[in-house]
């Protein structure tokens, strides 16, 4: 972290003030497009699987920006970095709020998560090389501010319903807020060089380094795992408990809440445990609160399940990267650029849309045949006599499901869901409205938790993965970070 004399002095406070204002911004955009889900499914009559791959975009997409831009940290710059992530926030913002389908909707879901990923990217090596004597804890407590932005941009979409402001566009344009503070904090700002330019590793080493360390490979494996019993349940979570009539927004609120407030307190606990003990621990109750989560009902035992839940997934991330700056120093930004990478793409690429796709199945299973066929035979002269054009799409939907049902014998999957979404979207009558919300609701909730449950299994193979490394690590007397310089 050497500087010519003639630099401008690095301001280290301003520069992480800015990160984690920044890292609030992707985490707003996290929490307001899990809030807008159930909103969209609804407006653009869309599957669970669809909205799967929306909420997933916002998520691999991330991925796609940290493998291309983390190994490049060292070259261009992390300044150069947050410029691409504050383009990509505004950019992506603008593109969902004025998206008239699907595609649209993707795509700026997509360039929002590719400047998130820019965001982590630049500023998780920023943050070791401005604190290179306490990464794991300075890692902790600038991730305060993912939890600590969503339940920033959970309580602002809140707010806004609250107060009859229920335009899920509005929300989208939260994300707007923090992007310009941060860009006025910091893009302009002296920022020292990574560690490992520092240090004078060399760009194959830090490959080397990366590629060729077995600990890096279990690490990677392990953070697919951690990332999925995180980040795949808390984008369903305000979709799947609003369609069973609780505040989903305020479940995922108090969970990241909790995590916000545990990380903060980050030092004491990772000094009593250990990182690798930490992890131990965070995977065991972690499964335990998302298998409750699945299985409650109740407002008091949904909060009671989900304070579990927090406190199981609260260190997975940060310390997972504290883990790897510490004990391969050397892979530098691309080894944290590689964890984000791996964590980011499984949920985008494989645990979102999975999730989605298993809620889908078992929300059919509890359609009710007979009231919903008489809800959709009683439906159709109503719309044809309405004439919209969200009346004209849900008779379409209707009929594509009586074509299906003829055929088959069977309520078609997920043309039957789809096409309930399709006529509470239309709007047309208050009766069929509300009668088409008491059958899709349930069959939703219901097919949620079912996923949540999917994910449960992942735990006890993180269980056995950190075991392993907290016994290895007591039997060599102890956790121990290694020096960047080792090796030399």
């Amino acid at each position: 972290m050497t500087q010519s004399p003639a630099s401008p002095p690095v301001r280290a406070d301003r520069l992480f003030l800015g990160s984690c204002v920044a890292l609030v911004a992707t985490s707003v955009a996290f929490a307001t497009v899990g809030a807008v889900m159930l909103a969209l499914k609804r407006e653009f009559v869309l599957t669970n699987e669809e909205v799967g791959w929306i909420g997933g975009a916002a998520l691999w997409g991330f991925a796609v920006s940290q493998l291309v831009f983390a190994p490049l940290a060292d070259s261009i710059g992390m300044r150069a970095l947050l410029r691409f992530a504050f383009v990509g926030h505004l950019i992506g913002a603008l593109t969902m709020i004025s998206a008239s389908g699907f595609f649209l909707l993707f795509a700026g879901a997509l360039v929002i998560a590719m400047g998130n990923g820019l965001v982590e990217a630049a500023c998780n090596p920023l943050v070791a090389s401005l604190y290179p004597d306490n990464k794991t804890v300075k890692l902790n407590q600038f991730h305060v501010w993912f939890p600590g932005g969503v339940v920033i941009g959970g309580l602002a979409a809140f707010a806004l319903d609250s107060v009859g402001v229920t335009d899920w566009q509005v929300k989208i344009g939260l994300i707007l807020v923090p992007t310009l503070a941060y860009g006025w904090l910091i893009l302009r700002e002296p920022f020292p060089v990574t560690e490992g330019v520092g240090a004078g590793v060399s760009m194959g080493e830090m490959f080397r380094a990366a590629f060729a360390t077995p600990l890096m490979w279990v690490m990677l494996i392990a953070m697919a795992m951690t990332a999925s019993v995180e980040l795949g349940p808390n984008r369903w979570v305000p979709a799947v408990l609003e369609a069973g009539g609780i505040a989903g927004i305020l479940v995922l609120v108090w969970i990241n809440g909790l995590m916000a407030v545990m990380r903060y307190r980050a030092g004491t606990v990772v000094h009593r445990f250990s990182p690798t003990g930490l992890l131990l621990a965070s995977a065991v109750v972690s499964g335990v609160g998302l298998l409750a989560l699945s299985y409650t009902s109740s407002t008091v035992m949904t909060f009671a399940a989900a304070t579990v839940f927090a406190l199981g997934v609260c260190y997975f991330w940060p310390t997972m990267l504290g883990v790897v700056s510490e004990r391969i120093p050397r892979s530098g930004a691309l080894g944290l650029g590689l964890m984000g990478t791996v964590g980011m793409a499984t949920v985008g690429l494989i645990t979102s849309p999975q999730m989605g796709s298993v809620a889908d199945r078992f929300a059919h299973t509890r359609l009710p045949t007979e009231a919903t066929v008489d809800l959709l035979q009683r439906a159709e002269p109503v719309l044809r006599g309405d004439g919209s054009t969200d009346a004209i799409v849900a008779l379409d939907a209707i009929e594509a499901v009586g074509v299906g049902y003829r055929a088959e014998g069977e309520l078609p999957a997920p043309e039957t869901a789809n096409a309930l979404r399709a006529l509470i979207a239309s709007d047309v009558d208050p009766d069929l409205v509300g009668r088409a919300q008491a059958i899709l609701g349930p069959a939703d909730n219901y097919g949620g938790k079912i996923s949540f449950r999917y994910v449960v299994p992942l735990c006890g193979v993180l269980v056995l993965i950190f075991g392993v490394l907290y016994v290895r690590d007591r039997s060599a007397g102890g956790y121990r970070v290694e020096s960047i310089a080792a090796g030399r």
